[in-house]
């Protein structure tokens, strides 16, 4: 059963991911099949490839220096095995150090990113995820400053079959938080799931805000287990990286949720996330559907790449 979900789970990363394999697996394949041997050269036009493919500079140059090691340890000499090793590496790089969400116990999960990411649409399927698992989930509604936040999010609430939280537009979003971790409490729900405004452009109300929020949840949920998801849309590439470190910054994240995977060439980017900010990717989005959403598995996504 188990080997059955993670084939079905290779299979649909795999067709999500075909604009990015393509980008990928065509700039990488050219050096691969161009060369018979491994030298200097190969080194250097997978380095281009694997740059172009938009992993970004410092973990491309971490990926060949453990190619190196690994061809010269495995003793290989044929490009194909380096492909193989390559993989592995990728794998390796991407898996995570920590389990999400241990089984057991009520959990919050803040959910950050900028407008337009898909990050309401990533709550409702993240609520539609824990739904199906058997878990009893409540949203909170606390982007409070984007016009008709609230409503979106009860639309998702109402497509996953939850529960919803929600002040009028313009409240105070910790007061929301407040009000969603009592509800969470009394209705002796599992999972919690916090929406939050995107206002990058105001990066200090942002911090407040999100350091308000944080310190409500700490406060009212000494039992919950609590993670803190950012979205990140795939289709801005390396941009993504930059919205990352002010996220890390304000909320202290602990996970990546990557959204439009199946829109983009650009997908090169979920390598460099973990290797330069050391945050696991927790979950990939590669459809419109509700069950697009898909816990990231480091193996199905280095062999839905090359």
């Amino acid at each position: 059963m188990e080997k059955e979900k993670k084939k079905g789970l290779f299979s649909r990363l795999a067709e999500g991911l075909t604009k990015t394999r393509n980008s990928i697996a065509e700039k990488i394949g050219t050096v691969f099949s161009g060369f018979s041997s491994i030298d200097d050269d190969f080194y250097e036009e997978l380095e281009e490839a694997l740059i172009t493919a938009d992993i970004g500079v410092p973990t491309v140059e971490k990926m060949l220096a453990e190619l190196k090691r690994r061809v010269k340890e495995s003793k290989v000499h044929e490009t194909e095995e380096a492909k193989t090793l390559l993989r592995d590496i990728v794998a390796d790089m991407m898996r995570p150090d920590t389990a999400f969400l241990p089984k057991s116990g009520p959990s919050v999960i803040l959910v950050v990113g900028v407008n337009g990411v898909g990050k309401t649409t990533t709550i409702g399927k993240l609520a539609h995820v824990y739904k199906e698992s058997g878990k009893k989930v409540l949203l909170c509604a606390g982007d409070t400053f984007r016009a008709a936040a609230a409503e979106q999010l009860t639309v998702w609430s109402q497509r996953a079959g939850v529960g919803i939280v929600k002040h009028q537009e313009g409240a105070d979003p910790a007061a929301v938080v407040f009000d969603g971790m009592a509800a969470a409490k009394a209705r002796g729900m599992d999972v919690l799931i916090v929406d939050t405004a995107g206002r990058l452009h105001n990066k200090k109300n942002l911090m407040a805000e999100l350091e308000k929020i944080g310190r409500v949840i700490e406060r009212e949920g000494a039992d919950f287990q609590k993670e803190v998801l950012l979205v990140l849309d795939a289709t801005t590439g390396q941009n993504a990286i930059a919205q990352a470190k002010v996220f890390a910054e304000a909320a202290g994240i602990t996970g990546i949720v990557l959204t439009k995977l199946d829109g983009t060439a650009k997908g090169g980017v979920a390598i460099s996330v973990k290797e330069e900010l050391g945050v696991p990717v927790r979950f990939v989005g590669v459809g419109e559907g509700m069950d697009d959403l898909q816990p990231f598995d480091a193996e199905a996504f280095a062999a839905a790449l090359f």
